[in-house]
């Protein structure tokens, strides 16, 4: 008799075992999940237990098979659960949660990759070749993918990996094609990937794809998180802080000092006012000195911080004036010009730079669907980081373009006090790494409050409610040490 307890946790019976196999179900060691197919888990739903095994299953059903049509480029089941496959089997295998769907076909080439129990999936450039097939929709889905997602896909490795890459796909599809009996397709393929290269003309249907075609391509990835905090922002109750009256040059030094602080730009207080104030340039570090007075400069000028964009030419105009004031003392990081290399910051790699114009467009006409100054702020500053047009001092800008929001219509502006640090970085990189909308949205909110909290009139007496209030801690000790930002008590504020 066989011993179950070392065969897989979902397997597939044959002649051999198949009266132990049934002894064992009667006995209730075993549970049967379809035609053929056991499990020795007594409790979880089948369609996940198929799931976590359909690989080794597929290849225990249809032994060398070759994964292919749209399964090869979703590498993943269709949304029905069809699996599409090429093997000697006429009939389809309907699975808990899955179904596989063999067709006749040329066998595996010798471009197409082996996989997991002797399946083979087919080569990147014989699936786009199966893919141009139109098929028709019968019992589920369609066997291959809908024009407008091999467009999508196509841009996809047009950005991420370059005209070389595509070029090389688009060799090796003619190399095979005639040997799949595919030529129709490769005149298909060809031409719709010298569209996206600018060489042809072909009509398109994606909008991804349009828009590279028409010399404006865009970084749809970071489209669904720009739509997903205008979605969040929108759900939002707006707040409405007013700007104090008696507000004076103290709120937009310390938004500078903060601001560049951020950045690694790090003086003392007494340092950074007499950069501010009194000029006094130190020798040892002139370029970070003209970083904190280039953003004082422009923070500092009502009528420059009162000026929003309405339209993607004056956001451009904004974005690049500012960035030259700010970086006007490291040339070398080609002030007011935006990036012509790739960007990044850790593991986060930001729009390139030939997506960077269509991206900032797209982003700005969401943005337009804002009304709240704080919610279109919050967008802003968000749509700014994450594109990150800049070779740098991008997170500088993107602040600027905020607080610009809040004062074009007479609201607080916010200030991100060095002890709050952590809290903001960490909500831009939840939005920018996993979808995360909420946490980016609270850390800007209670930054506005927390400002809005404060009389700036004078420089000394905001400068103490800061230090009582942690402001100026490091964030790394004060989290270690239990210490938060907190808003001002009220006998500070009297």
């Amino acid at each position: 008799m066989p011993d179950f307890s070392t065969m897989p946790e979902v397997f597939v019976s044959n002649a051999e075992i198949a009266a132990a196999v049934s002894r064992e179900v009667k006995l209730g060691h075993l549970r049967k999940l379809g035609s053929r197919l056991y499990t020795r888990n007594l409790k979880e739903p089948a369609e996940r237990l198929v799931q976590r095994s359909l690989w080794p299953l597929v290849a225990s059903y249809l032994p060398g098979a070759l994964i292919a049509d749209r399964t090869a480029l979703e590498n993943r089941p269709a949304p029905d659960g069809s699996v599409f496959l090429i093997a000697d089997h006429k009939r389809d295998i309907v699975l808990p949660g899955a179904t596989l769907r063999p067709r006749s076909g040329p066998p595996p080439l010798d471009t197409d990759r082996p996989f997991i129990s002797g399946l083979r999936i087919a080569s990147p450039a014989r699936a786009f070749l199966e893919n141009m097939r139109p098929s028709r929709s019968r019992a589920g889905v369609a066997r291959t993918l809908p024009r407008r997602d091999i467009e999508e896909r196509l841009d996809e490795i047009l950005r991420r990996s370059g005209e070389g890459e595509l070029n090389r796909l688009r060799d090796d599809a003619h190399e095979i094609s005639k040997s799949l009996g595919l030529q129709a397709e490769y005149r298909r393929l060809d031409n719709l990937i010298g569209t996206l290269l600018g060489t042809r003309n072909a009509p398109l249907h994606s909008p991804t794809a349009t828009a590279r075609a028409s010399g404006r391509p865009y970084d749809p990835e970071r489209l669904d998180l720009f739509q997903r905090l205008f979605t969040e922002l929108s759900g939002t109750a707006p707040s409405v802080r007013l700007a104090r009256p008696t507000n004076g040059p103290a709120l937009p030094f310390f938004e500078a000092y903060f601001s560049n602080f951020i950045e690694g730009t790090e003086f003392a207080v007494d340092e950074a006012e007499d950069i501010v104030f009194r000029g006094l340039i130190p020798k040892s570090r002139p370029e970070d000195a003209h970083d904190v007075l280039g953003t004082w400069r422009v923070v500092s000028d009502e009528s420059e911080m009162s000026r929003v964009a309405r339209s993607f030419e004056q956001l451009a105009e904004l974005l690049k004036s500012r960035h030259a004031a700010i970086m006007g003392g490291r040339p070398d990081k080609r002030p007011g010009q935006f990036k012509t290399e790739p960007n990044r910051a850790g593991s986060t790699l930001f729009v390139a730079p030939e997506l960077l114009q269509g991206t900032l467009d797209k982003g700005f006409e969401i943005y337009r669907g804002l009304t709240s100054p704080l919610h279109r702020a919050i967008f802003m500053m968000f749509l700014i980081s994450e594109v990150h047009p800049f070779a740098d001092g991008n997170g500088r800008v993107a602040r600027i373009m905020m607080n610009a929001e809040l004062v074009a219509a007479g609201e607080s502006r916010i200030i991100i006090p060095t002890v709050y640090r952590n809290n903001y970085l960490m909500a831009l990189k939840a939005l920018s790494q996993n979808k995360l909308t909420g946490a980016l949205v609270r850390v800007i909110d209670f930054a506005q409050r927390y400002t809005a909290a404060i009389d700036f009139h004078e420089l000394h007496a905001a400068r103490v409610i800061l230090e009582q209030t942690h402001a100026f801690a490091d964030p790394n000790e004060a989290e270690a040490a239990g210490i938060r930002l907190v808003l001002p008590a009220p006998e500070l504020l009297a």
